[in-house]
């Protein structure tokens, strides 16, 4: 497995290399520690990017020291770039199977007008990303994490939790499965659960019958998938109806989860802008890590 933690000397990126070091990989794992000199803030000022180049330097040899693990290959790399399109260009051309980058927590607000590093490389990224946010890194080598694993029965969920399953994960780590009943958003506007003059009431059910079915089956297949992993599985809610996104936050907060994972369909440019992604809003809004894999 290639790992790639994107790091730059920040608080987030800190806990991006504690998270790292508290996880057991899979044998003959290989993790690159890259730094980008963000050239945005540096250009035409010659002197102050060496000095920049060198504070990169001693920021990912100290990451280097910290991951340092019997059977793990680790190197370190410096580059001057822009970090939004030089992390998914380094992901690309190393063939990384994982990149792991902070959150520095902006507002909405913020990310809107300034953009965000994190939310850039998981739209660009070719590969799984993993937003880290503090919280479970101090117990993690431990105690075990608590992982919120999402599924909507699809056939990128099902290899995300072929993927998730064959990773190895702290000993007593939990894992609980969910599947959302996503509500039917009709052309005027009301939910499946409001009257509507459109659908008659037993097409309705009928709907939201096979919705369940679909949801209950999504999260069998991954039980099911999970056996063999060396996870304890804890029951999930009953299937739940409502947004998607607003539903895996709200679990994930009252369970205490340490990590969501979630698969990625794939959509983008106007297909993520005007149909939204899942994905992204779970990542960018969670107050844990969220790992989207792809």
């Amino acid at each position: 497995m290639k790992v790639l933690l994107a790091i730059d000397g920040s608080t987030g990126s800190q806990h991006v290399v504690q998270a790292a070091a508290a996880r057991p990989w899979p044998t003959g794992t290989v993790v690159c520690v890259l730094s980008i000199v963000d050239m945005f803030k540096w250009e035409g000022l010659p002197t102050l990017i060496e000095d920049a180049r060198r504070a990169a330097k001693a920021v990912v040899d100290d990451a280097v020291k910290e991951l340092d693990h019997p059977g793990r290959e680790i190197f370190s790399e410096v580059q001057l770039g822009f970090p939004k399109k030089a992390i998914v260009d380094f992901a690309r051309d190393w063939k990384a199977d994982l990149i792991m980058v902070g959150s520095r927590g902006q507002s909405a607000l913020s990310r809107f007008f300034l953009g965000s590093v994190a939310q850039a490389v998981l739209r660009s990224a070719s590969c799984s990303v993993e937003i880290v946010r503090p919280g479970h890194t101090a117990h993690a080598s431990s105690s075990g994490m608590k992982i919120l694993l999402a599924t909507d029965g699809s056939e990128c969920s099902a290899k995300s939790i072929d993927s998730f399953a064959k990773r190895p994960w702290p000993a007593g780590s939990k894992v609980k499965v969910i599947s959302v009943r996503d509500l039917l958003v009709l052309e005027n506007q009301t939910t499946i659960s409001s009257p509507c003059p459109v659908y008659p009431e037993g097409l309705l059910n009928e709907i939201l019958d096979d919705a369940r079915k679909r949801a209950d089956n999504a999260v069998a297949k991954a039980h099911t998938a999970l056996s063999s992993a060396r996870l304890k599985i804890c029951p999930g809610p009953e299937i739940p109806v409502g947004d998607p996104r607003v539903i895996l936050l709200d679990e994930a907060k009252a369970w205490g989860a340490d990590l969501i994972v979630l698969g990625s369909h794939g959509r983008h440019g106007i297909d993520r802008l005007l149909i939204g992604s899942v994905s992204e809003s779970v990542a960018m809004h969670a107050h844990c890590s969220v790992e989207v894999i792809r």
